[in-house]
């Protein structure tokens, strides 16, 4: 109905899936100001803006060696290039994440080896990991996916009793904890994406390689340069998995508002949890649940909801943004029929693709935008068939 007083329809209240303006407009000085540095610098591909990046996001996530690279996906083609995965190995990991875990793995040559996940936090689930391991298996790739840690003592306990390495895929989970410590220093090594979209991100492509072994640190850096200690002396066929250093310097900038950030998101969810049960869709929507040893930085919040794709086109139409991660998990992919598996064999993983949907949860959402949220919800749910 008319606003009062003006005469004119009130204008809808909109909620973008991710608003980065809000987060870049109070920075936007300080952004300003060091990519005007490395401008001045003529200094683009690696050098100290780099290196500095490095030894922060060491110290704060609490490693010993962090490798800037070109994207979380290099970061983990990387990884396994270093640990020395190829063709004949088998690497185990969920079935269910971003393309780019199970791409990686067949991009070295190595067969995926796909397992099914836990249905509370959509991590990958450590017992039928285990069941997975085989004389050909070389690592274990447990995804931290939406911001939560994976189980990770049974995951480290599997792997070393089978003698191979975890690697940590934690593109969606810089800050996410684990029984007090940060993930990525677990495993042999941890992979960090800062896409702009994440809680942590630059403006443009960019990643980090964790680890606290010092070789295989050595090796990372050397890799990421072709495989070169010095210009044109290659010890080791390696790639271009430079980092940029505006990107390293925007991203200086903003890892010290990140412990910030996460707060936010994490008020955020605690907020929907108050809305979706004052609304009382607490029975008909299942939300989000941190695990009691964990620490869930919310990079996506993720509920399930019967008659997903409904629910998704009803919040569309009141302008609110909504995603749904991820539609087909890796056995369904037309690439990779040639593994033989079929559908039914991970029912948690496709009964997830089939019902979640990611819900906006930025740190700047305003109280009445997440209202908006779940009103739109509530008439999704209880409108007639």
């Amino acid at each position: 109905m008319p606003a009062a007083g003006t005469g004119q329809s009130a204008a809808p209240v909109q909620v973008p899936m991710l608003d980065l303006q809000a987060q870049y407009r109070p920075i936007r000085d300080a952004i300003i100001d060091v990519v005007t540095r490395v401008c001045d610098s003529q200094r683009f591909i690696m050098g100290p803006e780099v290196e500095a990046m490095e030894r922060e996001l060491a110290a704060y996530l609490g490693v010993t060696h962090a490798v800037g690279v070109s994207s979380g996906t290099d970061a983990l083609l990387l990884a396994m290039m270093a640990l020395g995965i190829g063709p004949g190995d088998e690497v185990v990991t969920s079935t269910y994440s971003f393309f780019a875990t199970a791409g990686c793995i067949a991009r070295t040559g190595a067969t995926p080896v796909f397992v099914d996940i836990d249905p509370i936090t959509y991590n990958i689930d450590p017992a039928a990991a285990a069941a997975a391991i085989t004389p050909r298996t070389r690592a274990i790739i447990p995804v931290h996916l939406y911001g939560q840690s994976a189980d990770l003592d049974p995951l480290l306990d599997i792997a070393q009793r089978a003698g191979v390495p975890v690697i940590e895929d934690a593109a969606q989970a810089i800050g996410a904890a684990y029984k007090g410590k940060m993930v990525g220093g677990f495993g042999r090594v941890g992979c960090f994406s800062f896409f702009p979209s994440k809680n942590l991100g630059a403006f443009g492509d960019g990643g980090l390689v964790t680890t606290g072994d010092a070789t295989l640190a050595a090796d990372l850096r050397r890799m990421r340069v072709h495989g070169a200690d010095r210009q044109y002396y290659h010890q080791v066929i390696g790639g271009n998995f430079r980092l940029d250093a505006l990107q390293a310097a925007v991203l200086r900038v903003k890892l010290p508002h990140l412990a910030g950030w996460t707060e936010a998101r994490r008020r955020n969810a605690a907020r929907y949890a108050g809305l979706f049960a004052e609304y009382g869709l607490t029975g008909r929507v299942t939300l989000p649940e941190e695990v009691p040893d964990r620490h869930h930085v919310y990079n996506q919040y993720v509920v399930r909801v019967p008659d997903r794709d409904a629910v998704k086109a009803h919040l569309e139409s009141r302008h609110i943004g909504c995603a749904i991660y991820y539609p087909v998990p890796f056995h369904e992919q037309a690439c990779f029929a040639y593994l033989g598996y079929r559908t039914g064999q991970f029912p948690h993983a496709e009964r997830a693709s089939r019902e979640t949907l990611a819900l906006p949860i930025y740190g700047e959402l305003t109280v009445e935008q997440q209202r908006h949220v779940v009103s739109a919800m509530a008439e999704a749910l209880t409108r007639p068939a």
